[in-house]
């Protein structure tokens, strides 16, 4: 047999793929530096194979050929794998990311149609299905078995109640979901503030059962409160979910799902929705999980012609953000793993590792060391991502929830007094709107004790319509305003907090204003302090 000197030997090749595909096992598709001890060791074993074929001077010279030969064909095999890694995460990247939020009255059934959702889409498996349904028994609740898997803690199942933001990932074809699985009681409104405040679309759901609707109706429920937050948090598009819907007292009616429509219409127009462009109604049940993944059957429900709740996600048009803004990330909360890492949703720009960000408002130079996405590492994270961000240079303890992740060249502004343009929704029993009114403000993760020190200009939203801009006429400056009126004037705060205009970043410059545990008032800001000075000067 003759042996051909550029043709490396049968031992060697095996030695070459199996270094590649130890290479491609390896997560981080970087070009490897070849290890020239790796191919002497093979080289040196295939040493005795050559010699028996060849003359016995030959072997050294073979062995370079041979090592060269290998470097070489490594070296190509590691770029092909490089760029295939690169496609795919390209291809990785493809998916749009929306983070949608579960909100409606206490009991409407938010829990068990999220858990619904990760059990159509894969994410739990029929195991802890049955664990969860042997649970619910053992507490006589076997209704409650969906909502555990969102509901984690033991209060929250003892409770049946939702306390704490839930959070869960799942995927349809075209889209990557977060779900916030926000509290519907109303002494966790803060809870549900922080979830909806993250979140790009609302899932409203509604009980359709006989006296339920009505009391988170009414009053008093958390259906308009929430509703009336989503909107100023910035929940874009809303999905009403008629729940329960296959409950006895309903049995999939269509005079009752008319009658739900026909009384949250209206109410979705006053508060701001576009209900044509911007809200889906759909009937669901929630339990049995039907018209969620696929369309219902009509033996189930005869009337109904319209998509199914998978199909309304995925078609739902959300508007897209700058990825090559300003970096603005609010932490949301912080912990300490091997160095500090802090959680939030990018609203604007991307950070990547390596970068150098700046920490608002106490300016604190840092670097970004790590960034994960749904428990997955990642090099970079654009806008609308939930995020952790591993950080050098800072100390968890000098940081809080509310500050401001953001770029050093166009930080975020930091200040204790802005103009705001406010809509009064509901003041306490004997309460006066008026300078001196102290509130809770709760403005993306900030939350902050303000007053409000100056009433600026009352604005008739009617007349607003109606006037001429020639015949302007002098502001009106009142002394207090009612429930129902738009009113610009000054809050106060005691603490720095970082804040933008709502026409520069309104993610960053919607708020809501709470009293004793109630929603108050809603707004937007409308005027900060010039760049470089926390207060207006006088």
């Amino acid at each position: 047999m003759e042996h051909d000197p550029h043709a490396p030997p049968p031992a060697a090749q095996e030695a070459a793929d199996s270094a590649v595909d130890d290479w491609a096992r390896e997560e981080d598709a970087e070009p490897m530096a070849v290890d020239p001890h790796h191919h002497a060791g093979a080289s040196a074993e295939d040493g005795e194979g050559v010699a028996d074929a060849a003359p016995p001077a030959a072997p050294a010279e073979d062995v370079t050929e041979i090592q060269s030969s290998l470097q070489s064909l490594e070296l190509k095999t590691n770029a092909a794998a490089h760029e295939d890694a690169q496609e795919v995460e390209e291809e990785k990247e493809t998916k749009r990311h929306l983070n949608v939020v579960f909100i409606g009255h206490v009991d409407a059934g938010k829990s068990t149609a999220g858990g619904q959702i990760l059990f159509l889409s894969g994410q739990v498996d029929d195991r802890t299905i049955q664990k969860y349904e042997k649970e619910a028994k053992d507490k006589s609740r076997e209704s409650w078995y969906m909502a555990y898997i969102m509901d984690t803690n033991e209060e929250e199942r003892l409770k049946g109640k939702t306390v704490e933001v839930g959070r869960a990932h799942f995927e349809t074809e075209t889209t990557r979901f977060t779900i916030l699985d926000a509290p519907g009681h109303k002494s966790y409104v803060p809870n549900m503030i922080s979830g909806a405040s993250q979140a790009d679309i609302g899932v409203l759901v509604i009980s359709a059962r006989k006296g339920e609707f009505e009391t988170g109706y009414e009053k008093g429920g958390q259906t308009r409160e929430h509703v009336l937050l989503a909107k100023t948090l910035g929940v874009a598009k809303l999905i009403v979910v008629i729940n329960k819907m296959d409950e006895p007292t309903v049995k999939w009616s269509k005079e009752r799902y008319d009658e739900i429509e026909s009384k949250m219409v209206p109410f979705l127009r006053a508060s701001g929705y576009n209900v044509k462009k911007d809200v889906h109604f759909l009937p669901i049940s929630g339990l049995l999980g039907t018209n969620m993944k696929t369309r219902m059957d009509k033996s189930i429900c005869s009337w109904w012609d319209g998509p199914c709740l998978f199909e309304v996600l995925d078609r739902i048009e959300v508007p897209l953000r700058d990825p090559k803004g300003p970096v603005r990330m609010p932490i949301i909360d912080k912990y300490k793993d091997m160095g500090t890492v802090v959680m939030g949703k990018i609203e604007s720009g991307t950070i990547r590792e390596g970068d150098s960000l700046l920490i608002m408002p106490n300016k604190t130079n840092v670097k970004v060391i790590g960034i994960s996405l749904d428990e997955h590492k990642v090099r970079r994270a654009g806008p609308a991502e939930n995020v952790r961000v591993k950080l050098s240079g800072v100390e968890e303890e000098d940081m809080m929830a509310g500050f401001v992740l953001s770029s050093i060249a166009n930080p975020v502004g930091s200040l204790t007094e802005f103009n705001a343009q406010l809509q009064i929704l509901e003041l306490l029993d004997n309460a006066i709107f008026t300078a001196g009114y102290k509130a809770v403000l709760h403005i993306h993760s900030v939350v902050e004790e303000c007053e409000i020190v100056d009433l600026i200009e009352e604005i008739d939203m009617k007349k607003k319509k109606e006037a001429d801009p020639k015949k302007k006429k002098p502001k009106r400056k009142p002394l207090f305003v009612k429930n129902g009126a738009v009113v610009v004037c000054r809050i106060q705060v005691n603490n720095l907090i970082c804040i933008e205009n709502f026409s520069d970043f309104p993610q960053l410059g919607r708020f809501t204003l709470r009293t004793e545990g109630k929603t108050v008032a809603v707004g937007k800001v409308v005027a900060v302090p010039p760049t470089g000075s926390t207060t207006f000067s006088a």
